[in-house]
């Protein structure tokens, strides 16, 4: 797949196209986490130094690495010199020269995983969690999730409702990172089915699930993730999907464009 080209024949990324990267944070060498750093701007190295828990710095800059490395991938230009605006509900939004397209981005982490997915023009958010962690799923489904998915929840075998919880939990999550509200969205007021994958909304919700391509991913043994993708023309989007390392990130690639992402 080639993404449309730009000015002076530079690859990027298309309209039609999402690519998805991840990094596990466990596997970066402690004398790549300043090379990863480096690659932030001041604000985010500040907020860095702030971070209280060692974990939590590490998986903050893995993800804001991450992002600003997918992007030159696709674009072009330093990963450092991206910089970043703050959307409605303060969702980070990429600043754009006003003749270029307009890339958008989301990040996301959790304990040992870092995630990004980038697009042009279309709402785009990325969800991971790690499988690991044992939310009381059914006092919290029963809490925020709707009717049909409370439903769903109970028909799974009690061995893998922790996972059924958190399939869900990353789809929502996904869905409200990329319409920009967070929270603001009420949990129960759209649902999610599993099989097959779909989006439902609650009466006086203005939305179309045919204008939603969702996703569902297992990036590592440990770990889910969903992609939501507003487009459309969802069944013509191509997502592209790969797993990446600390030199990949550190490096200018060659020749950036989506033919150097793997399919998945």
């Amino acid at each position: 797949m080639a993404g449309r080209g730009g000015k002076a024949g530079r690859p990027r990324v298309a309209g039609d196209t999402v690519a998805l990267w991840w990094l596990e944070v466990e596997r970066v060498a402690a004398a790549d986490w300043p090379r990863l750093e480096a690659l932030l701007d001041d604000g985010e190295r500040e907020r860095v130094r702030r971070f209280h828990f060692e974990r939590d710095r590490l998986s903050y800059v893995a993800a804001h690495a991450l992002g600003r490395g997918l992007l030159s991938a696709w674009a072009g230009g330093e990963p450092s010199a991206w910089r970043f605006a703050a959307g409605p509900h303060d969702k980070p939004e990429v600043l754009s020269p006003a003749t270029a397209p307009r890339l958008r981005i989301n990040l996301s982490h959790t304990r040992g995983l870092a995630a990004a997915a980038v697009t042009e023009d279309h709402d785009v958010g990325i969800d991971v969690e790690w499988l690991d962690r044992q939310p009381a799923s059914g006092d919290l489904a029963r809490r925020y999730f709707a009717p049909i998915e409370c439903a769903q929840l109970e028909a799974v075998p009690a061995a893998l409702a922790n996972e059924a919880f958190l399939s869900f939990w990353t789809l929502k999550e996904s869905y409200i990172k990329a319409i920009g509200k967070g929270l603001a969205q009420p949990l129960d007021s759209f649902a999610f089915t599993l099989d097959p994958l779909a989006i439902h909304f609650e009466p006086g919700v203005i939305d179309d699930p045919a204008c939603w391509l969702f996703r569902r991913f297992r990036p590592t043994s440990r770990h889910l993730m969903a992609l939501a993708l507003r487009h459309p023309r969802p069944h013509g989007v191509t997502v592209t999907a790969s797993a990446v390392d600390a030199d990949r990130l550190c490096r200018q690639p060659e020749t950036p464009g989506p033919g150097r992402i793997s399919r998945r």
